[in-house]
Formats: C-alpha cells, sequence, structure tokens
C-alpha cells in the first residue's frame, strides 16, 4: 500500500537484519519488544509525531506545566488468559501504566480506562477484572478519573481488552532518563526476572512444577521513592516488560551510546521459572516481568540504593547485576559462569506473545 500524501515514511531507510519494508502486514512480533517493534516505533510512529518529548523514548514523557512538571503514560493490555497466578488482566493494567510513570521518577496520581469488550464476554468474569483493577488501584495510591467502553461484534475481538493512560507529578530535581547512562554507572535489578511470562505461559501450556509461578504483578512507584531517597542522582529506570532484561538493557545501550556488561550467574532467576524456561526453550533474560525493575545508578550512590531496595517489600532479592561501560557501544555482554562472554542480543520479535 502507498503511504499517504505528506508522510514522512521512508520504507528504503528501515533498518537491518529485517527491514520492516518486507513486511506489506502487520505480524506478531511487531508488539513484541524487538527489533521488528524499534523498527515500527523508529520509522513510521516517531517520525509522523516527532516532537522533544516523544524523542526521549522513555516509558513515560515529562512535560513541563507551570509550577511543575508531569509525567503522562499509555499502555495498552491484551494479555491471555485474562486471569492468571498472581493477577488479571485488570491489576495489570493498572500496575503497567503506574510502573512506567515510576520509571520517569514521578508519584502516579491520575489514571483513564478503556475497554474494548467482545460480545457475549461473560459479565461476572468483567466484574472480577474491574474488581481487581480497583485493588490494584487502591494499592498504587491512584484514582481512576475518567474511562470508555466499546462492545465489537461477537468473534471480532478477544473478551476483553484494555487502555489505561496516567498522570503523575515528578518532584523537583528528579532527571532520570535512558540518555543519562554514563560509563562506570551500576546496573542493579529488583529481583527474580521472569515471574510474569512463565506464569502466563504455566497456563497457556498445562504446566505444573514442585513450585508454584505467579506472576510479579505489582506497583513499583513506592519502590522507586525510596530509592530516590538515598539516590537523589539516579541515572535511569527501566520496568523489563515485553523483551525482558535483555531487551530493556539493549535499548539503554543504544538511547546512551554506551556498553553494558552484566554478570550473568548475579541476575536472579527463580528455580521453578529457569526450569520452565529450559523445558520450553526459553532464555530467562528474555521474559517479560510486571513487578521488577533496571536501575541505573552512578556508583557512588549504588549501595545506598541497593541497600534501601533491598529494605522494601518489593524489593528484598534486589541485586547488582553489571556496569556501563565505554566500550562495545549500543551492545550488551554477558560474562557467564565459566568465565566466557556472550553478545545478549535483542530479539528481533518474541519470545511470548500475548503476554502483557
Amino acid at each position: 500500500m502507498t503511504p499517504p500524501a505528506g508522510s514522512h515514511i521512508d520504507l528504503e531507510r528501515w533498518s537491518c537484519p529485517l527491514p520492516l519494508s518486507d513486511y506489506p502486514a502487520i505480524v506478531m512480533g511487531h508488539g513484541g519488544g524487538g527489533t521488528l517493534s524499534a523498527d515500527l516505533v523508529d520509522h513510521l510512529f516517531r517520525p509522523a509525531f516527532a516532537n522533544a518529548a516523544l524523542d526521549t523514548l522513555s516509558d513515560s514523557a515529562v512535560l513541563a506545566r507551570p509550577g511543575g512538571r508531569v509525567a503522562v503514560s499509555t499502555d495498552s493490555f491484551v494479555v491471555k488468559p485474562h486471569l492468571f497466578p498472581g493477577g488479571s488482566i485488570g491489576s495489570l493494567a493498572v500496575n503497567g501504566t503506574v510502573n512506567d510513570l515510576a520509571m520517569s521518577g514521578a508519584i502516579p496520581r491520575y489514571l483513564t480506562a478503556g475497554f474494548i469488550l467482545e460480545e457475549g464476554f461473560s459479565v461476572a468474569t468483567l466484574a472480577a477484572i474491574v474488581g481487581d483493577m480497583a485493588a490494584a488501584a487502591r494499592a498504587a495510591g491512584v484514582i481512576v478519573v475518567t474511562g470508555d467502553t466499546k462492545v465489537v461484534e461477537r468473534g471480532h475481538g478477544d473478551g476483553i481488552y484494555i487502555n489505561t493512560a496516567g498522570l503523575g507529578d515528578v518532584p523537583p530535581g528528579v532527571q532520570i532518563a535512558p540518555q543519562r547512562a554514563a560509563p562506570r554507572d551500576v546496573i542493579l535489578v529488583s529481583g527474580p526476572v521472569g515471574d510474569h511470562g512463565m506464569a502466563i505461559m504455566s497456563v497457556r501450556e498445562g504446566l505444573e512444577f514442585d513450585s508454584a509461578i505467579e506472576s510479579d504483578c505489582a506497583p513499583l512507584n513506592g519502590l522507586v521513592q525510596s530509592m530516590l531517597a538515598v539516590a537523589p542522582d539516579l541515572h535511569v529506570l527501566r520496568d523489563p516488560t515485553r523483551g525482558g532484561l535483555a531487551s530493556a538493557l539493549n535499548e539503554i545501550a543504544r538511547q546512551a551510546g554506551v556498553g553494558m556488561v552484566i554478570e550473568e550467574d548475579a541476575v536472579p532467576v527463580r528455580p521453578a521459572v529457569r526450569s520452565a524456561c529450559e523445558l520450553l526453550g526459553l532464555d530467562p533474560f528474555f521474559v517479560a516481568n510486571e513487578g521488577k525493575l533496571v536501575a541505573i545508578v552512578p556508583p557512588s550512590q549504588a549501595d545506598a540504593c541497593l541497600a534501601a531496595m533491598r529494605a522494601h517489600p518489593l524489593g528484598t532479592a534486589s541485586a547488582r547485576i553489571g556496569l556501563v561501560t565505554d566500550r562495545h557501544p549500543a551492545m550488551v555482554v554477558a560474562r557467564t559462569g565459566l568465565g566466557a562472554n556472550r553478545v545478549v542480543t535483542m530479539q528481533i520479535g518474541e519470545q511470548l506473545p500475548r503476554i502483557c
């Protein structure tokens, strides 16, 4: 299809290894947080909507206003199944947007909620999902102030999709952005990775393990404020959702023009999650999380920040996993337990579709 007149899209410049100009139609990988997603953003959405706030490519946009700054974010949720161990599409919709705001250091205040429902969807199930949303909003300290509902014909949806947008206040002095990652900065993670993605897959595949796998779905705004209290010059925050830890680190490395070195054995992974990944042939570094964060902190504040994380209920298993370097810009390297190095690349598509 020919782009409309006045379009800024230049298909000839879309990036390798798989130029999106080779795709005449959207595929699942375009929504997976990998290189296909990045190309879609970089060569279609960003040129169309280019502005300074958007171009930071943070989890939320930080906007100046009289009297201070606000963070704004929006997200859509299509997870399947709608109810899963540790949460539901309702709690996920609240916590996902709260966390996007928190990754800019903001204090989340307000949410909007949009529902797209399929004809025939159970009202009882909808009530349970909305109840989960309300409980999650109370736990996060936010209120839902407006919303919208649409219904599509039977067979033209998948039960329910939810969109939430959020608004929060950014405290004075807080400057968190991916471009601030600098050599010698310390990389921290707030706990075991891969819980959410494997909780979804365990339900889809009917897998049972000695230890139950539950989603880590949780609001991270309280944890972030505890971190900022002792590390006010915190450089970068990112919640590693689609594409997991590996994609989050690759995105930051690319945006800041730095390299990263992580210690593979230092990254916490629950034994049940590791077993599930091995069974399914997945890498836990690429599996989605919904209640974990990655922090990049100047070395002078790293120890205090890690201690504050471990003192918070959502960060008790926080770990120091690596360093930012000026070597190999835009590349993430993992040191294995055997002393070898491997490049942790950004996946083209996604390991797990419909995960959030």
